[in-house]
Order: C-alpha cells, then structure tokens, then sequence
C-alpha cells in the first residue's frame, strides 16, 4: 500500500457526489460549498459527542466514521459506521433542536467537509428551492437513521 496523496476535489464536487445534495444545481452546490471547509481527523478522535451544539453538518470525504446514538450523556449499543458520501450531523439543521443526539468518532483517519448549519438554514431561507429539496432531503436522513438504529 503506498501513501500516495488524496486527489485534489472542491467542495462542490464533493456535495455532487453524495445523495443529500446531489439533486442541487451547480450554481446551488456552489453556493453551498462556499459555506464549508475540508477538516481531517485521526483515528480515535471524535468528531462531536453526544449534547454539544450542532453548529455543523458534515459530508464524509475518506475514511470511516462511527456513529452512537445516546440518550442522557451515555452512548448507547446501536451505532452505525459511516463511508465515503455519507452525510452527518443533520441535528445542525433543526435549529429548535441542535444539540448533538450522538456522537461521531473516527474510525479511521478521515477527512470531511463541515457545512457552517447556521448559514445553510439561511441560504435556504432566500432559495427556496434549495430549502425544499435539502428538507426533503432531511427528512429522508433522520427517517433511515432512525430506522438503522431501531433495527440495531
């Protein structure tokens, strides 16, 4: 195995290839890609944990993430491990409710684009368009999160 390094790809392209934002227009990615930034984190380090803020939503770009549901401060036995496209920490786009309900840990090394929530909410306050179909989107994610952590 050699270390060769990760090819170059915007944060737009990152949204396309993933099924949360890959029915936006390329004007609507680049809009949101704007909003993010590419972070890496080492094997072991968590990304969040479980009643911090939900400041961000994330787009896994390498490596692998496990997710623990928690309830009251403790994680609980159902988890589920995330991959390349997958996108997290939905919790920064409901913002009645944006504190973490799990925590996030590095499986691997990963790298990952954050989506400042905050700003996205705002963005899709002016587009609406935008704002349905992420919402449609969202609606989607928690629906199968909720599923995959009710089957264990």
């Amino acid at each position: 195995m050699t270390n060769e390094p990760m090819p170059v790809i915007t944060a737009a392209e990152v949204l396309s290839q993933t099924r949360f934002f890959g029915d936006l227009s390329a004007a609507q990615l680049q809009k949101v890609a704007t909003l993010g930034e590419i972070h890496e984190c080492g094997e072991g380090e968590p990304i969040y944990r479980i009643g911090e803020p939900a400041l961000s939503m994330y787009v896994l770009v390498r490596g692998m993430v496990r997710m623990a549901v928690g309830y009251g401060g403790r994680n609980a036995s159902a988890g589920d491990v995330l991959r390349r496209g997958d996108v997290f920490g939905w919790a920064a786009l409901t913002p009645n409710c944006n504190r973490r309900l799990a925590t996030a840990t590095c499986l691997t090394p990963c790298t990952f684009l954050a989506i400042n929530g905050e700003r996205l909410l705002e963005l899709m306050e002016q587009d609406h368009t935008l704002g349905y179909r992420l919402m449609t989107q969202l609606s989607s994610l928690i629906t199968g999160t909720l599923t995959a952590f009710a089957g264990g």
